[in-house]
């Protein structure tokens, strides 16, 4: 089990924000990909929200069920929810840990179970585009990264709906950065992906803010 990271103020900022956002458009259900040990789970809950956390890992599962959540072990390509189950999404960090040629089945499994025009929140670390193992960890085995560019990243999401917001910040040294924390100058990536609503012409992707 790896330890449970803080998170960076900029981080926080966002999920209250989303928080806001939620509440704002009176939705109340909201599914986090990769829960890890209800870290964030735990604030949607105190914010009145009905959550459901997956994560792959029985051990994750584990400390979020004892932490009070409702959570399950599920993998993000193969959702166990019936279409338009949430009324929102959050997955901090989860995708980079999946491939370009795996992308899309996630995400769509994240449209599908969520409603038309729902909020999907997203976090990732940015890079060139490259895909390899974090060498920089140390616990075995290390986990698979991919870094993708700004460009690259409005473009995988804007595939599947309105890339409404798109934020980013620099965030590459310290253990509260996560895998891969360096000095590269690397930062991190948070996205609003907004879900498409049937008969209504798509937007096109909004400039960065």
């Amino acid at each position: 089990m790896r330890p449970v990271q803080s998170l960076t103020p900029e981080r926080v900022e966002c999920r209250e924000w989303f928080i806001r956002l939620l509440k704002s458009e009176h939705r109340r259900s909201v599914l986090e990909l990769g829960c890890g040990a209800g870290l964030e789970g735990l604030a949607f809950v105190r914010a009145g929200m009905h959550y459901c956390g997956v994560d792959r890992s029985d051990d994750s599962v584990r400390l979020a069920r004892g932490a009070g959540l409702n959570a399950s072990v599920a993998r993000g390509q193969d959702l166990p929810f019936v279409d338009g189950s949430f009324s929102a999404a959050w997955a901090m960090d989860t995708l980079a840990h999946v491939p370009n040629s795996r992308i899309h089945d996630v995400v769509s499994q994240l449209v599908r179970v969520t409603a038309p025009g729902a909020p999907i929140a997203v976090g990732l670390w940015s890079g060139d585009d490259d895909e390899t193992l974090n060498l920089e960890e140390l616990e075995e085995p290390r986990r698979f990264l991919s870094h993708r560019s700004d460009p690259t990243v409005n473009r995988l999401f804007g595939e599947h709906g309105t890339v409404e917001r798109f934020r980013t910040w620099p965030e590459d040294a310290g253990a509260e950065s996560g895998p891969g924390a360096d000095n590269t100058g690397r930062h991190y990536q948070f996205l609003v992906l907004r879900t498409p609503v049937p008969n209504q012409a798509p937007h096109p992707t909004r400039p960065h803010t």
